[in-house]
């Protein structure tokens, strides 16, 4: 088995600027990545966050921290404020030390998010939602401790 670095991007979006709905968005965005490609924790080499500078409430690093990603070595920054670029845009892209072939990770683009790789937006219909909330539940309670 050769395992090598590839990357897994995602992208969601948010109505507002708070910080919980930022939270929210990128948890729920990481946990369909990692549902979707059997990630798991101790694989990731790292993640680099981004938002649109028009969300600045939380470190949406801090929603993978949430999810137990604690020995990852995460970072934000503010993509660059492209006139007509999609707002309200949280964006990620996952180091993931892995065998899959490139050709078979799934990258997650939700909300207005999908207009940005229509060609790589998931059926979210084959996902369990009420699970996969329960697991992020599950996650956030071990999280506060």
């Amino acid at each position: 088995m050769n395992v090598v670095c590839r990357g897994v991007r995602g992208a969601t979006t948010v109505e507002q600027d708070e910080r919980e709905e930022i939270l929210k968005a990128t948890r729920e965005l990481l946990a369909l990545l990692i549902h979707l490609n059997g990630i798991h924790t101790e694989d990731v080499a790292s993640a680099i966050f981004t938002t649109t500078p028009d969300l600045s409430a939380a470190f949406p690093a801090t929603a993978a921290r949430q999810l137990g990603w604690l020995d990852v070595p995460l970072m934000c920054s503010h993509e660059i404020g492209v006139p007509g670029s999609l707002n309200r845009c949280i964006r990620v892209l996952v180091h993931w030390n892995t065998a899959t072939p490139q050709h078979a990770i799934q990258h997650v683009y939700l909300k207005e998010a999908q207009t940005l790789r229509p060609d790589k937006t998931v059926l979210l219909s084959s996902v369990d939602m009420a699970e996969l909330n329960r697991w992020i539940e599950e996650q956030l309670q071990a999280w506060r401790g």
